[in-house]
């Protein structure tokens, strides 16, 4: 599951342009946050977001890929569902989910790609925890993005500090390299040693994206081959943003 693909080295102008890229993503993702209340359905979240990208001359990669093609621009994945949850007409938000939110973009051929989780209404303590937990893993992986440093140096970053507090990171799903395409190299797991892994380029562009489960790190597929929820059906949040390694600070392309 952690074969490698090409890494592919950004060029100033090019990270500009993903930066504009990931700018858009992250409004669309500010309209979907927006709407978050009991009674909304996924598929109007995803209506939201489609909305957006329109307005910007963009599309997202998710829609149509994979096999079977995933059917819509966002996912949306509700409590026990860790990632690429379906948007759905039927199903409605309610008071004290928590929902993930993972969109990309498309702009100028460079991908940006994002993701959050938010409560619906007033959320469980257990579950306020998981999200700031896995928000502060996923800036702990973005500290580490740094000329000379390795993968496992952001990976070990990650699992270290979900583990200090308790709860699980997954095995299975990694955060990537971003650029032309929406998956490069290299893969960058949850878990990992420091000091292994590959090494860290200016111009390297990578999507990190913690997914914390409360109970166990071990997961399954549901019936749709897309939806992943915990195995144990306990609590899962999910962040991410696209991240430049450059000559100094680490660069989040993903914020508006």
């Amino acid at each position: 599951m952690f074969h490698e693909r090409q890494v592919n080295i950004k060029s100033p102008a090019e990270i500009k342009i993903m930066r504009e890229a990931g700018q858009i993503n992250a409004s669309v993702l500010a309209a979907v946050k927006e709407l978050l209340q009991p009674g909304v359905t996924t598929a109007d979240l995803n209506a939201a977001a489609e909305e957006v990208l329109k307005s910007h001359g963009c599309v997202s990669p998710f829609k149509g890929y994979g096999r079977p093609p995933f059917p819509a621009s966002i996912t949306v994945s509700i409590n026990d569902e860790m990632v690429h949850g379906i948007p759905h007409p039927k199903r409605k938000l309610k008071d004290g989910d928590i929902v993930s939110i993972d969109c990309g973009t498309i702009y100028q051929g460079f991908v940006a790609d994002s993701a959050f989780t938010a409560g619906v209404g007033e959320i469980s303590p257990v579950a306020k925890n998981l999200l700031e937990v896995t928000e502060g893993a996923l800036h702990a992986g973005i500290e580490k993005m740094r000329k000379g440093r390795r993968t496992g140096d952001v990976s070990a970053a990650i699992q270290k500090y979900v583990e200090s507090h308790g709860f699980h990171v997954t095995r299975e799903y990694t955060g990537h390299g971003v650029g032309k395409d929406m998956h490069e190299g290299p893969q960058v797991p949850n878990i990992g040693a420091a000091g292994s892994g590959i090494l860290l380029r200016p111009g390297m562009t990578i999507a990190l994206e913690p997914m914390v489960l409360v109970g166990t790190y071990e997961t399954r597929v549901l019936p749709d081959q897309w939806t992943v929820v915990s195995a144990d059906g306990s609590l899962t949040a999910h962040f991410e943003h696209t991240v430049a390694v450059t000559e100094g600070e680490p660069q989040i392309l993903t914020v508006l």
